[in-house]
């Protein structure tokens, strides 16, 4: 299946390819032809948007994107979070499935883009001044922040697509989004969640299936309020999550 955010792309890339192998047919040049078929079909393969059976356990936070984990540090504040993480990055190659995943059970709080560089993926000075688009993710009940998911852009995948929106509750391995051609995911939890990380460093994950961390929020997580939790519209999909 190829993701529906890749239309154009994908009909671009079909079309050409039909065109240029029909060219290459009628020509009697079937060496060009032996290229251009899987050339076009790993072109579409890009934009593949596998089914994957999310783990249920209680407490389990996902991968959000396939790839190679490439650092796994902390951070003493991270200001969207509002206090201390453990950030893991993940780098997408351009024959990974590029779908960003929701890594667990939350509400959107917030969707910031920042425009910034396009600088190759590989470089680690990339992740920070790169474009990109910060996802903050909390508790769809209690309303506290659970994790944040990064999307940055490289030096060829310059295109971010989030097609989530805020306030909008999303299911453990729901699709969030995803960047054309690779480039960098980075997972953000607060040591609130007091992580234990269930992967390593140079590892391969698989979006919306390894396990990232399990995570026990603490006993009085700052929760943030807000006027419209009391109104009887204010409501969301049921989830083991929310007990």
């Amino acid at each position: 299946m190829l993701s529906k955010h890749a239309k154009l792309e994908c009909i671009t890339i079909a079309s050409v390819g039909l065109m240029v192998s029909g060219a290459f047919f009628l020509m009697h040049m079937w060496y060009l032809l032996v290229l251009t078929v899987p050339a076009t079909l790993a072109l579409l393969a890009f934009f593949r948007d596998p089914e994957r059976r999310t783990p249920t356990q209680r407490g389990v936070m996902v991968a959000p994107a396939d790839g190679r984990i490439s650092s796994i540090h902390e951070l003493e504040h991270f200001e969207p979070l509002g206090g201390p993480a453990v950030c893991v990055r993940i780098f997408l190659s351009v024959f990974d499935v590029h779908i960003n995943y929701s890594p667990y059970h939350v509400a959107v709080e917030s969707i910031t883009h920042t425009p910034g560089a396009h600088l190759n993926a590989l470089k680690p000075e990339s992740a920070e001044g790169n474009e990109n688009t910060l996802l903050v993710l909390m508790h769809p009940n209690r309303r506290y922040k659970m994790a944040a998911v990064r999307q940055v852009a490289g030096m060829f995948a310059r295109t971010i697509v989030c097609h989530v929106q805020e306030d909008q509750v999303l299911q453990r391995g729901q699709r969030i989004g995803l960047i054309k051609l690779g480039s960098t995911v980075e997972l953000y939890i607060p040591h609130d969640m007091v992580p234990r990380l269930q992967v390593q460093l140079n590892q391969r994950v698989t979006g919306g299936l390894t396990v990232i961390a399990q995570i026990t929020p603490k006993e009085g997580a700052a929760i943030i309020a807000r006027p419209e939790d009391d109104s009887p519209s204010a409501s969301h999909t049921a989830s083991p999550e929310d007990e």
